[in-house]
């Protein structure tokens, strides 16, 4: 499932006693976790706990009002991980294909365009503009950056939405490979992936 080999690095990730808050209002306190190569930790609570600022918090777009985030066994953070944000993120009159050529320039990514087409079952719509591809064939093209280019920590959010349980399986076998590979995943969900965690994170609200 996978066109890569084992990472060079070997992520950790440590997260210590970080507060975190959007505007005045504090989202929550003092949560630690830590997570090593191979891990996949699940972040869950309710809307509005804080579970997207964390893994903002975890992407360098969001500065804790305390505490640490560190990670150990990359040269540099922001160029050793992918953030997968709710939203696609995608160019409504760009085709897949012009998607996939793009990432791969912008990140130096390796993988062929037809085995990320393959993999994602995304051959039929190649050549067609975002603008009138399905909710779930979007989905699945935003998850293609993680492939296109590999980086040893995905922060994954809601990577399941409006994907079909076909895509669901595809994504859990992605999160296996990478793991496998000696990568880290942390997603914030709304209901479990399916995927065995090593660590769940529990955001209170």
């Amino acid at each position: 499932m996978s066109a890569r080999g084992p990472f060079q690095d070997k992520p950790t990730i440590r997260v210590e006693a970080i507060t975190l808050s959007r505007g005045q209002r504090v989202l929550f306190e003092g949560l630690s976790f830590a997570a090593a190569s191979g891990a996949y930790v699940e972040v869950q609570g309710s809307n509005g706990s804080g579970k997207t600022s964390l893994l903002r918090a975890l992407a360098g777009l969001l500065r804790p009002r305390a505490g640490e985030i560190a990670f150990d066994g990359v040269e540099d953070p922001a160029l050793a991980l992918h953030y997968l944000a709710h939203a696609n993120a995608l160019k409504r009159e760009a085709s897949v294909r012009d998607h996939l050529r793009y990432w791969a320039g912008l990140f130096s990514g390796a993988p062929s365009e037809d085995f990320v087409a393959q993999m994602l079952d995304l051959g039929r719509v190649m050549e067609l503009p975002v603008r009138v591809l399905s909710q779930g064939q979007a989905r699945r093209l935003a998850l293609a950056r993680l492939i296109v280019a590999p980086r040893p920590v995905w922060l994954l959010d809601e990577p399941a939405a409006a994907l079909d349980d076909a895509g669901k399986a595809v994504l859990n076998e992605m999160i296996a490979s990478h793991r496998a590979s000696g990568g880290i995943a942390v997603a914030a969900v709304h209901e479990p992936l399916g995927v065995t965690p090593s660590l769940v994170v529990r955001v209170p609200r």
